[in-house]
């Protein structure tokens, strides 16, 4: 379910297989998010932001520009402590659950400068009353390139809970830490919130598509993303924006999957700021909008 854009969309596929309920109730309150430590090997970085080598805005690994277009420079957009708020409305209903993005912080793991990523999903009522879900994830990506180096999910749904911490290895020669599996994956694989945030840090006035390993914790996918256009008005609840139309396809065994469409939009401002995302399936349109995000210096 989570496939493509991660959690943003997993949060859509789940509130969109009850589509069909009618039902009407007082909207329940969230339940708040675990705090789970960080990995052993993390060490939080003193400053704000990763050194400037390791956000030095070369050219991010399977990027296609447009021809005679020169590299693209740019800082990458993330900043510690940011945190992004969205409602989810499927086919008719509106607001059945919650997502926060937050970058919770950067440092060093592994060796390498890395942004921890995270999210949370939450369904409210009615739909809580038959599919009640409260699950966090957690993303360790290489700073530069946004590769995962760990990516891990607590899931809590309709009671069950489930704790998967996955260390990702292209080579199969790092072995994983006891409390963890070693996920084989193709260099360069980045996890769904990567994937999003590396969609961020494109720069898509010289770049037409963009294509990525995506391992969601299940499956590894080919996603591939395209300019749909690079000035559309949205509204949202936060605000109306200019946004840049980011057209999203996943590929599994070079073959395009046909149970899902998704479409991204992106604040046409410095900070790039995920501001919609729809997603067209067999059974429901979901629609992740912005609720409100907090603004840093």
């Amino acid at each position: 379910m989570i496939a493509g854009i991660g959690a943003l969309v997993a949060l859509g596929f789940v509130a969109g297989a009850f589509y069909w309920m009618r039902a009407r109730g007082g909207q329940a309150l969230p339940l708040p998010d675990v705090v789970s430590p960080e990995p052993p090997g993390f060490r939080e970085a003193l400053g704000e932001n990763p050194p400037p080598n390791a956000r030095n805005g070369k050219p991010l690994p399977a990027t296609k520009t447009k021809k005679n277009a020169p590299p693209a420079e740019m800082e990458p957009p993330l900043k510690t402590g940011e945190v992004l708020n969205y409602t989810a409305d499927v086919a008719k209903l509106e607001n059945v659950a919650t997502l926060t993005l937050k970058v919770a912080g950067h440092g060093t793991f592994l060796g390498k400068n890395v942004w921890h990523l995270q999210a949370m999903a939450h369904t409210l009522k009615p739909l809580r009353i038959v599919f009640e879900v409260d699950d966090q994830f957690d993303s360790y990506s290489d700073a530069r390139t946004l590769a995962s180096l760990q990516y891990e999910m607590r899931l809590n749904e309709r009671g069950q809970k489930v704790q998967s911490i996955q260390r990702m290895t292209p080579t199969a020669r790092e072995p994983a830490p006891p409390d963890a599996t070693a996920a084989r994956v193709l260099p360069g694989t980045r996890d769904p919130l990567g994937f999003m945030e590396f969609l961020r840090t494109t720069d898509w006035n010289n770049t037409r598509q963009v294509s990525s390993p995506v391992y969601d914790g299940h499956k590894l996918y080919d996603v591939r993303a395209k300019l749909g256009s690079a000035s559309v008005a949205v509204g949202v609840p936060a605000g109306d924006y200019r946004a840049t139309k980011i057209e999203i396809h996943v590929f599994e065994n070079g073959v395009e999957s046909k149970d899902a469409y998704f479409t991204l939009y992106l604040a046409n401002d410095a900070a790039r700021t995920p501001v919609l995302l729809e997603a067209i399936m067999p059974f429901a349109t979901a629609r992740v909008a912005l609720l409100k995000d907090q603004k840093l210096d």
